[in-house]
């Protein structure tokens, strides 16, 4: 197989500065609105301006500040803060990009307008939908955003991160921490195991006689064999995975008894980090570009919707598997996507590409794993490219681990460097 270096990832991450422009682009005057300035939509932001310099490119967002999630599980080990993970996005107007700290409430398909949350209207010739997910706060019994303050989802990161964070500090020492890890699709395939993995090394050196149990509505996931080896090595009296075979599926919770029900079985927790099911941010359904999934079809080579015309959907909440929804591929997709409404508001075709993505897990501070995909999209369709790609040796020394995560670190600079630098 072939496994690229970190030196040939992050080449990418910065190709787009040195592409020519067409004069067909550099003459335009398009109205280009993006909605979510995560890393999808402030890299589109970015690279439609170095694109289409003269038109008009506007970035709607409710924050001044983004707080990552990649990273944002060592909080909970104690390497970060949430300091750490918050990044400033309220500088773009020197990048000639137009800025609007609102909320976008839904999108006009008709009259091509994205109305934000006080009524205004913001016109649009092409519109990049870059929202991210959504809960379902149905999908599971009892779990709601009032239950959520006892038992933290965590997985937006800021408040609850910091949150789980402190409940597992005032824990006592011999308490048992549950999980709940819901079916897939949702954001970051690998991120509960990373976090299973974090939490039991707090635990294993702060409170030796506590345990994690992981209840999950799965029996197979990503980077499973690295994570289950790293387990039984680093935290075998530490860590419990219970697949969905073994009735690790979690049907009901009671945030009052703090206790998790599965089909066969009652759980008591100290500590329970409970996270829902997903779905795209609630804009998309508003916007009709979200299907009976909950998730947002596209073509995989415009990204445009395949609901609405001139909307384009990228990141989490696009519908792009066998690309994982992650911090990379909402990068790429977000450079990828620029240029093929570029070409589109020129009157040029878009043009099939490949793409990358590549994900680095910690199984302890200053050890991680890492796998990258490659894929393509002729046809307007996602796919593996079979051979390409690679995965971590299983049984690797602890200094290949370092090293990984020592490049788990440059890749995070880089990427929110590139993204809100």
């Amino acid at each position: 197989m072939t496994y690229p270096t970190r030196r040939s990832l992050l080449a990418g991450l910065g190709a787009l500065a040195a592409m020519p422009l067409p004069k067909a682009f550099a003459q335009n005057d398009a109205r280009i609105v993006i909605v979510g300035a995560g890393f999808g939509g402030s890299t589109a932001a970015k690279a439609l301006k170095r694109l289409l310099p003269n038109a008009s490119i506007t970035l709607i967002d409710p924050s001044e500040q983004y707080v990552s999630c990649p990273f944002s599980n060592l909080i909970l080990s104690g390497e970060r803060t949430v300091a750490d993970q918050t990044f400033s996005i309220s500088g773009w107007g020197s990048e000639g990009i137009n800025q609007i700290t609102a909320r976008a409430d839904t999108v006009d398909p008709a009259s091509r307008n994205v109305i934000l949350e006080d009524g205004a209207a913001v016109p649009y010739d092409k519109l990049i939908l870059a929202p991210g997910v959504s809960f379902r706060w149905d999908g599971l019994e009892g779990y709601t955003p009032e239950a959520s303050e006892r038992m933290p989802h965590a997985w937006k990161a800021g408040p609850q991160t910091v949150l789980l964070r402190r409940q597992l500090e005032e824990m006592e020492n011999g308490g048992v921490v549950y999980m709940s890890v819901p079916a897939a699709p949702y954001r970051c395939p690998p991120g509960p195991y990373e976090r299973a993995s974090l939490i039991a090394h707090y635990l294993k050196t702060r409170k030796p006689r506590s345990k994690l149990i992981v209840l999950d509505s799965k029996t197979t996931f990503s980077k499973m064999p690295l994570f289950q080896y790293a387990w039984a090595e680093l935290y075998p009296d530490h860590l419990e995975w219970i697949s969905a075979a073994d009735d690790g599926r979690v049907s009901r919770v009671d945030s009052r008894t703090m206790t998790l029900e599965t089909d066969f079985d009652t759980h008591a927790t100290s500590v329970a980090n409970v996270i829902p099911a997903q779905k795209a941010a609630t804009i998309a359904e508003r916007s009709g570009v979200a299907d009976q999934t909950g998730w947002c079809p596209i073509d995989a080579v415009s990204f445009e919707s395949t609901l609405q015309p001139d909307i384009h959907v990228i990141g989490d909440a696009a519908i792009a598997a066998p690309m994982p929804k992650s911090a990379f591929s909402a990068n790429l997709q977000g450079k990828i996507c620029a240029i093929q409404i570029a070409r589109i508001v020129a009157g040029l075709a878009p043009q099939p590409t490949r793409l990358l993505n590549t994900c680095y897990s910690y199984t302890a501070p200053g050890q991680a794993i890492s796998i990258v995909g490659a894929y393509t999209n002729d046809g307007g369709i996602f796919q593996s490219i079979e051979g390409a790609g690679g995965i971590s040796p299983l049984d690797a020394p602890s200094s290949l681990r370092a090293a990984e995560a020592n490049q788990a670190t440059d890749w995070f600079d880089a990427i929110i460097s590139e993204t809100f630098g």
